[in-house]
């Protein structure tokens, strides 16, 4: 049986990339009629209740942070999870330990960090949620996030100093993380991630889902939910899952 020439196979998988950017800016312009927030970069904070909770607890997620730190063969690079970060990232200075990916629970994960676990799980419409963690150095360049229907939210960690060396900058605006603050921020701004000094800096690195009025609030869910069964989804799925099994082995 013939298989398919592989530059076929590219140029339909560039061709439904395309089709799948194509049906998702109009999605995207549909969500905003019904979004109860503002197209902006940056979102105010206070506006999301379950900042407090992630603030006043702060201390919880970093002790369970330091104990993970200290195991860092155990964490692995972004891209060896998503596959479709190597655009971004193909050095070993970003590393994740993801809890939660696109609504997926990663147990033995959650298993290590209890008290973050309850605090994440707690949070209306979380979708994502992982330590982030990035090398002294290390550059993320300017990119595009995948969908309005989500927003982004970090939780400073550790935070290196010069704190004005290390930034994130959403469209033409410009932030630097504090210990124990949350941004909130739309990742389909243009943005990029600097960590220009000698530490390392971590966040909780969050998903959630955009507020909608309805009708938006119901055709976002079901998009999700169809981007969610996708083959990036699930192969970042069961790359984690493989990660897990392999530390097990070990």
């Amino acid at each position: 049986m013939q298989t398919e020439a592989p530059n076929k196979k590219k140029r339909k998988h560039r061709t439904s990339v395309a089709a799948g950017l194509w049906l998702i800016k109009r999605i995207e312009k549909f969500l905003m009629r019904y979004s109860e927030f503002q197209d902006q970069p940056f979102l105010d904070v206070q506006k999301f209740k379950w900042h407090e909770s992630l603030e006043t607890d702060w201390k919880k997620i970093r002790l369970e942070l330091d104990n993970i730190l200290q195991h860092p063969e155990t964490i692995p690079n972004f891209q060896d999870i998503s596959k479709d970060q190597t655009n971004l990232t193909k050095d070993n200075h970003w590393k994740s330990f993801f809890l939660f990916g696109y609504g997926y629970k990663f147990e033995p994960n959650c298993e290590l960090c209890p008290e973050t676990t309850k605090l994440v799980e707690s949070i209306p419409g979380m979708f994502t949620a992982f330590f982030s963690i990035l090398s002294p150095g290390k550059h993320i360049p300017r990119h595009r996030g995948p969908y309005k229907g989500l927003l982004r939210g970090h939780l400073g960690l550790i935070v290196p100093e010069p704190k004005e060396e290390c930034w994130i900058q959403v469209g033409e605006e410009k932030a630097n993380w504090q210990e124990g603050k949350c941004l909130v921020f739309d990742d389909t701004y243009k943005h990029q991630v600097q960590n220009n000094t000698n530490g390392t800096r971590v966040v909780l690195f969050l998903d959630v889902l955009r507020p909608l009025r309805f009708p938006g609030s119901v055709v976002n869910k079901l998009i999700l939910q169809l981007i969610r069964m996708s083959p990036f989804i699930q192969d970042a799925r069961r790359n984690q899952i493989a990660w897990e099994k392999r530390l097990g082995d070990d």
